[in-house]
């Protein structure tokens, strides 16, 4: 499957030198004892990795310079998120990138202005959109109604990332009975109110977050319809974590290939096997291929929203890498045996991953659905 009219793919010097930066920064910080280490953490990432991102600039990617950050664009930030998929270094980054999104396109409105440069500067955001675990759910539970102190909220959100240590929340409401987004500090939200959910992932953090009784101002109403605001969300979501995805596949290859090679039976590598060779170049098309589909994506998406021919990239990648990184983690339990089955091998690690990233944003099934109409409908 390709888009049917713009057949381009562009890897600019900016993403270039964010790649380059980001493979040793990402190797550096993120070994794996580091990240086995942050496992039982309340966190989940390094407080200090964060403000070293932000310091490098990460924060600001897709932030225009008005609001201090750099104005690459969204796309920018692909290179970055399959550098930390490669070395499974979990932050908030793409949820706090997507709200950074979200608060520059509030064409009108002043939030931009009160809270993008907070942003790149390491402040925490995340996206409260879900009522249930299912994204291709069209409920809206959290209900918005004016009141005297602004607005008075009533109705929770489930799997929030990293709810417990961000500072604002982006959360679709319905509003005298339209879909609207509103920016909620964590500060109004009682500490309480907040429920930690368990992820398949355990590199990764997300919570329960029950907005009713919480009041904010009607300044912290986005001005507009939020229906294609979300549609973009969703769009952009999928494709970074597609990026993740992607880079989480390659670095999960290479640790089942590095096993082959070592790991000796009947007196060769069982590496040297054909029945383990075949699958392995599998995972090697399959992972090069969401690389191929992402960057291709990436090259597509910028300031406007997504089109059609975006749209058809962004659903393929994510389609693609999420399926990619399922085979890839599921060779890598396989191939290591019965070790492999063990909490103590890092394969166990990355068929998490593919569990959850399969979900996150909309699985393969859900971006082929929608592709048909967009690929074959005339």
């Amino acid at each position: 499957m390709m888009p049917m009219n713009n057949m381009q793919m562009v890897f600019g010097d900016e993403q270039g030198m964010l790649l380059d930066s980001a493979r040793a920064f990402c190797r550096d910080r993120s070994t794996m004892p580091a990240v086995r280490a942050l496992l039982p953490s309340a966190q989940g990432f390094d407080p200090q990795v964060w403000q070293q991102m932000a310091a490098l600039g990460w924060l600001g990617v897709a932030v225009a310079e008005d609001f201090g950050g750099s104005g690459l664009g969204i796309s920018s930030a692909v290179p970055l998120v399959e550098c930390m998929g490669k070395h499974l270094l979990t932050t908030p980054f793409i949820d706090t990138t997507l709200v950074a999104r979200v608060l520059q396109q509030a064409a009108g409105s002043d939030l931009s202005q009160r809270y993008l440069p907070d942003i790149v500067g390491g402040q925490i955001a995340s996206l409260a959109l879900l009522e249930s675990e299912d994204w291709g759910d069209p409920a809206i539970g959290v209900t918005a109604t004016p009141a005297k102190s602004g607005l008075q909220l009533s109705g929770a959100k489930t799997q929030v990332a990293y709810a417990e240590v961000a500072e604002l929340f982006l959360v679709s409401v319905m509003y005298q009975g339209v879909a609207r987004l509103l920016v909620v500090p964590t500060a109004a939200v009682p500490s309480a109110a907040v429920s930690r959910q368990t992820c398949i992932d355990e590199t990764r953090r997300c919570a329960r977050v029950d907005f009713s009784g919480v009041s904010v101002g009607m300044e912290n109403l986005l001005p507009g319809d939020a229906d294609s605001t979300l549609r973009e969300v969703m769009l952009l979501g999928a494709l970074l974590y597609a990026a993740e995805a992607a880079g989480s596949a390659a670095a999960c290859m290479d640790l089942t290939a590095e096993y082959l090679k070592t790991r000796h039976q009947f007196g060769r590598p069982i590496g040297s096997y054909q029945a383990l060779k075949h699958p392995m170049v599998e995972v090697l098309v399959a992972m090069e291929n969401a690389r191929s589909f992402v960057y291709h994506a990436a090259s597509l998406v910028n300031e406007a929203t997504p089109d059609r021919d975006a749209e058809s990239a962004c659903r393929m990648a994510k389609a693609q890498a999420s399926e990619a990184l399922k085979f890839a983690g599921d060779r890598a339990v396989q191939f290591h045996g019965g070790m492999g089955f063990t909490y103590e091998c890092d394969a166990q690690l990355y068929i998490r991953r593919a569990q959850w990233s399969q979900q996150v944003f909309g699985d393969a099934y859900h971006h082929r659905k929608r592709l048909a109409s967009l690929l074959l409908d005339s």
